[in-house]
C-alpha cells in the first residue's frame, strides 16, 4: 500500500495515516530496524560466548581437579595416565587413583552440578518464585529419610552395599508422587505445590528425627556426613551411569520444553491463551525435576544452593529466556560444583571439606548480594 493510497483511504483516521508514514519512513531509512537487529545479534553472540566460557572453565577445572588430592600428581602426568589407560598401555602406579578415584568424582561433580542447576531454573520458571530450587517439593527430605533408613535399620543384607543409594532414590520420589496424586483433587498451582512440598518436608523430617534418636554414634556420623553432601560418597564409575542417563535425558527434555517454560513463566492465563495446559505442564516439569534431582542426591547427599543460586547468576548475564538459560545454567552449574569441590580439597588440606559446605559458603553471600541488588527486570 503506497502513501497516496493511504491518504486517499477515507476509512483510516489521520492518526493511523501518520503512524503508518512514520513506520514506513523508519523502515526506508533502515536505521532503527538495523539497530534492533544488531542489538539482537550481539545479545545472541554474548549468550553463546557465556556458554563457551563455561565450557572452558569446566575443562580447566577438570584438569586441575584430577591433580589435587592426598597424593599430588603432575598436570601433564595426569593426561599421560589417562591416554595410556584409554589405549590399554597402563604403566603408571597412579592409574587406579586417577582413573577409578578422581575421574569419577570429577564427572559426578559436573553431572550433579548441571542437573541441580537446571532443576532450579525449571522450578523457578514453573513456580514463578525466585526462592524455588530442586528441593522445594520435598525431594531432599524424602532422600534424607530413605538414606537414614538404609543406615540405621540394616538394609544392607537385603539390598547390598548400595542400600543407602537405592532407598534414598526411592523415597526422594515419594514427594513428587504425592503431589502428582494431589493433582487429581486440586490444581497444581504454584501455591499448592509449594505448600504441599513444605508439608511433605516436615513429615519426612519428623520420621527422620525418630530414626536418628535411636541410632548409634557411628550411624549418626554417617547420616551427618550424607546430609552435608559430598562427592566423596561417589563409589567409582558404578555411581555414574544412572545419574548420567537421567540427568542427560532431563536436559534434553527440558530443552524441548524451554519454549513452553517461557510462556508458563508469564502466568497461567497467558499459557492457557496460547493453548498450553498450565497444570499439566507444571506437573510434567515437577516429575522431571523429581527424577533428575533424585538421581543426584541419592549418590552425593544433599548439596544445596546450586539449584538456587546458579539460575540467578546466569540470568544476570544472559537473561531469562529458557532456550539459552537451560544449557548455560547446566554448564555453569557443573563448573561451579567442580570448583567448589576443588576448594574443599585444598582449603584445609590434607582434610577435605564437603562440597555441600563449600557451596553454602559460596551460595549464602552471593544470594544475599543478589537480594540487595535484586533486579526485577532481570527476573
Amino acid at each position: 500500500m503506497t502513501d497516496n493510497t493511504i491518504e486517499n483511504d477515507r476509512i483510516l483516521s489521520s492518526d493511523v495515516v501518520s503512524s503508518v508514514k512514520e513506520w514506513s519512513s523508519d523502515l526506508s531509512g533502515d536505521s532503527g530496524f538495523s539497530e534492533t537487529v544488531k542489538t539482537f545479534n550481539s545479545s545472541i553472540k554474548f549468550k553463546v560466548l557465556f556458554i563457551l566460557a563455561s565450557v572452558a572453565i569446566i575443562i580447566i577445572a577438570t584438569s586441575y581437579a584430577v591433580t589435587v588430592g592426598a597424593l599430588s600428581i603432575g598436570f601433564l602426568e595426569v593426561y599421560e595416565i589417562i591416554f595410556d589407560h584409554l589405549t590399554g598401555n597402563i604403566t603408571s602406579s597412579f592409574d587406579y587413583i586417577v582413573w577409578n578415584v578422581r575421574l569419577p568424582r570429577v564427572v559426578a561433580g559436573i553431572i550433579g552440578g548441571a542437573g541441580l542447576a537446571v532443576c532450579g531454573a525449571i522450578m523457578q520458571s514453573v513456580l514463578k518464585n525466585p526462592m524455588a530450587d530442586p528441593y522445594t517439593t520435598g525431594v531432599s527430605s524424602g532422600a534424607m529419610f530413605g538414606a537414614t533408613i538404609g543406615m540405621t535399620l540394616g538394609f544392607a543384607a537385603a539390598l547390598g552395599d548400595n542400600s543407602v543409594v537405592i532407598l534414598a532414590f526411592i523415597f526422594s520420589l515419594v514427594p513428587t508422587l504425592v503431589i502428582a496424586g494431589m493433582s487429581k483433587f486440586a490444581n497444581t498451582t504454584p501455591t499448592t505445590v509449594i505448600m504441599a512440598g513444605i508439608g511433605i518436608m516436615y513429615i519426612f523430617n519428623a520420621f527422620t528425627t525418630v530414626l536418628m534418636l535411636n541410632a548409634d554414634s557411628s550411624d549418626l556420623n554417617r547420616i551427618f556426613y550424607w546430609q552435608t553432601g559430598s562427592l566423596s560418597l561417589i563409589n567409582g564409575w558404578s555411581s555414574i551411569p544412572v545419574m548420567f542417563v537421567l540427568v542427560a535425558a532431563g536436559l534434553v527434555i527440558s530443552m524441548f520444553l524451554s519454549g513452553k517454560l517461557n510462556v508458563l513463566a508469564t502466568g497461567d492465563d497467558s499459557a492457557k491463551a496460547l493453548g498450553i495446559n498450565a497444570d499439566r505442564m507444571r506437573l510434567i516439569c515437577l516429575v522431571l525435576v523429581g527424577l533428575v534431582s533424585a538421581s543426584i542426591v541419592s549418590y552425593t547427599g544433599l548439596i544445596g544452593f546450586v539449584g538456587l543460586v546458579c539460575p540467578h547468576i546466569v540470568r544476570m548475564f544472559i537473561g531469562a529466556d529458557n532456550r539459552y538459560l537451560i544449557p548455560a545454567v547446566a554448564l555453569f552449574g557443573g563448573a561451579l560444583m567442580l570448583i567448589a569441590d576443588v576448594i574443599g580439597k585444598v582449603v584445609i588440606s590434607p582434610s577435605v571439606l564437603p562440597v555441600g559446605v563449600v557451596m553454602s559458603f559460596i551460595g549464602g553471600p552471593v544470594f544475599l548480594w543478589m537480594v540487595l541488588r535484586r533486579s526485577d527486570k532481570a527476573w
